[in-house]
């Protein structure tokens, strides 16, 4: 049994990435760590050019790696939330994997889960359900794809502004609106995801759950 695990972070070793590799080992099965800043992957022109070979006319990356996802047993799906949305590239690869569905839906069935990272705090009425956002994105992909949603972590990310340079006195600043107007880049500090243990723990049991469920198959 295998576990696919595809961040969308374009940041090396990131705390998506981080995350992700947590739920994976957790399973403790074979498993790999797609990085899509990796490979190249455009989304989906919605041709149906797929719909009598389950394969995408589109020669790219795309191919590849939804054959990677036919194959795997289960599979994680990290992302992040630039603009409170999920983020473009994991996007397209979800898009990617529709020639799946035609007539054999070779996702179907399969044990699936999220990981979004985001730097918005949830307690924070005023801004975008940035993290809710971001899940739901992944989640009604394998919803709609018919897979076994085992669940989803959430990881409070850093917003760039932090580490730009120019964080307290550049006028777009999202630290203020995210922070308060008293917020400053020594104030908010840099979010890791191994401080987090409620993010740690639900990582954990993730991956247990996953190899629960392929287990008792």
């Amino acid at each position: 049994m295998k576990v696919i695990g595809v961040s969308g972070s374009p940041i090396k070793d990131s705390n998506t990435d981080r995350a992700l590799k947590l739920v994976l080992e957790s399973t403790g099965l074979d498993w790999e760590f797609v990085k899509l800043t990796d490979y190249a992957v455009a989304p989906c022109m919605a041709c149906l050019g797929c719909l009598k070979t389950n394969r995408c006319v589109i020669q790219d990356d795309g191919i590849a790696l939804a054959e990677k996802a036919k194959e795997a047993d289960a599979m994680v799906v990290a992302g992040f939330t630039p603009y409170s949305t999920l983020d473009s590239r994991t996007k397209a690869f979800l898009e990617r994997l529709y020639p799946l569905r035609h007539n054999h839906g070779f996702m179907a069935g399969k044990p699936g889960a999220a990981i979004i990272t985001c730097a918005v705090p949830e307690d924070n009425e005023l801004l975008p359900p940035a993290c809710e956002s971001g899940i739901n994105a992944i989640l009604y992909y394998m919803m709609e794809e018919g897979m076994n949603i085992v669940g989803a972590v959430k990881v409070f990310g850093n917003v760039p502004c932090v580490k730009c340079g120019n964080g307290d006195e550049c006028k777009m600043s999202a630290i203020p609106m995210i922070y308060g107007q008293d917020a400053t880049v020594g104030s908010v500090g840099i979010n890791v995801f191994e401080e987090q243990t409620d993010a740690m723990e639900k990582a954990i049991v993730l991956g247990k759950k996953i190899a629960e469920i392929l287990k008792a198959k």
